[in-house]
């Protein structure tokens, strides 16, 4: 570590090495012992920032590995015209940003004896997956719902917090990002959508930049609890350039707009038919999943069967149903016209009914493709994995049996063909396993 400039400085340097080196780094008192060198900048005044450059030169010179943090590192045109060949930049105070520019070239050191946590911390799914929680709370009044009143309101995580730790995930061998919050689609909206430095670029906190950031990790990246505001729309190109899978969890609850209203949705007044079919139209892979309620207070007959053409229309490939049940302290408790228990099951049963008419039928279409896929599951026999529209524990999955799948290995990809298909699963034999 090389810290220039004044005592705040310091500290931050101060800070950034106890986090190191309670990941174990160690720390090295000469370039030619070390990795890789931190230089703490100064760009105060002239020649702070003639100091700076000077020894971020040097330690070039001397090492080759450099990331550059500090009071310069808000000029990073200064730094990159000087020292083009700089691994990263970042702002002052970016200690989070510092650590996921070390741990990207320099993956944390294991000790058996005082590394008790690991680096992508403790998780309960299996090692190739994992969910990423990109904020807190919710900002929305839905009246079914309390999630505001237990958890507050909206609270994104800073961009670069997320990304860091999606790095971390992805070292650790992840290879599936699950990316959840109450409001996905609303991410960085408390924030006022604030700049952050990632490196030596000024990225806005936002929804479609996230996706976009995360994209570039070489990771299957799956969209969930995105409500369908219009700028959904903006990630559409990503998900056709491969770079986030095309799925998104959109939780639509129903499509009655007077039921809608009572429910108190966001948007409940946007076409959100015309919106789906613009999505794929877009992006014609796209896969959809939903969640509805049905026997909602004041819910009719005609309510309902507007809900089954909208479902008929919208031809969404999975979707999951609740009968409306009261939770204390929800607003729509005290609404009129609730449905009897017995209609609610009644009417559940005919909403999957209808559902799973709808998935047989596209996944019906889906035989005979070649797909990418990662498994999950793998024994002398068959192996259980899942393609780009199947999200884990939530969605169906593809059984693989015959030749070469003893070659399979959970948590690696495979190339497919699909050969079958039933209500909600579907079969398929080898092609090609692919270890990337």
């Amino acid at each position: 570590m090389v810290s220039l400039g004044c005592p705040k400085a310091l500290v931050d340097s101060e800070r950034i090495l106890t986090q190191l080196r309670a990941e174990g780094y160690a720390v090295s008192g000469s370039y030619e012992d070390a990795d890789l060198v931190v230089v703490n900048t100064c760009g105060f005044i002239d020649d702070a920032i003639h100091e700076s450059l000077d020894a971020i030169g040097e330690a070039l010179a001397q090492n080759g590995k450099v990331v550059v943090t500090g009071c310069l590192g808000a000029r990073p045109e200064t730094i990159r015209e000087r020292h083009p060949q700089v691994l990263g930049i970042t702002g002052a105070h970016a200690y989070e940003e510092v650590l996921g520019l070390v741990h990207a070239e320099l993956p944390k050191p294991h000790d058996p004896f005082m590394d008790l946590v690991p680096p992508q911390g403790i998780r309960l799914t299996p090692r190739h997956y994992a969910y990423l929680k990109i904020s807190e709370g919710c900002d929305h009044k839905c009246s079914f719902c309390i999630i505001p009143s237990m958890r507050g309101g909206l609270a994104s995580r800073p961009l670069s917090h997320v990304l860091n730790e999606a790095i971390r995930l992805r070292n650790a061998g992840v290879k599936e990002l699950l990316v959840i919050s109450q409001d996905t689609s609303a991410y960085g909206a408390d924030l006022r959508f604030k700049p952050e430095m990632l490196g030596s670029r000024e990225v806005r906190t936002g929804f479609y930049e996230l996706a976009r950031e995360l994209g570039e990790l070489g990771m299957w990246v799956r969209m969930h609890y995105v409500y369908p505001y219009p700028h959904v729309a903006d990630i559409l190109p990503l998900m056709a350039q491969g770079k986030i899978l095309p799925y998104l969890d959109v939780p639509f609850q129903h499509g009655s707009p007077r039921v809608l209203k009572a429910m108190r949705r966001p948007a409940h007044a946007e076409n959100t038919l015309a919106r789906i079919h613009s999505w794929r139209a877009q992006v014609p892979d796209l896969a959809i999943r939903s969640t509805f309620i049905v026997g909602f207070p004041g819910e009719t007959d005609e309510d309902f069967e507007i809900l089954l053409q909208w479902l008929a229309e919208a031809q969404l490939d999975r979707v999951g149903c609740f009968t409306y049940s009261p939770v204390v302290g929800a607003a729509a408790n005290e609404l009129p016209g609730h449905v009897p228990d017995e209609l609610k099951l009644e009417r559940q049963a005919r909403f999957m009914e209808a559902a799973a008419t709808i998935s047989a039928q596209r996944l019906k279409l889906r035989v005979g493709r070649r797909l990418r896929v990662l498994i999950d599951e793998q024994s002398a026999r068959k192996a259980v994995a899942r393609s780009y529209a199947e999200a884990p524990e939530i969605d169906g999955s593809i059984l693989i049996a015959g030749r070469g799948v003893t070659k399979l290995v959970a948590g690696e990809f495979a190339d497919v063909e699909i050969t079958g298909a039933d209500t909600y699963d579907l079969t398929a034999k080898l092609v090609s396993s692919v270890r990337a």
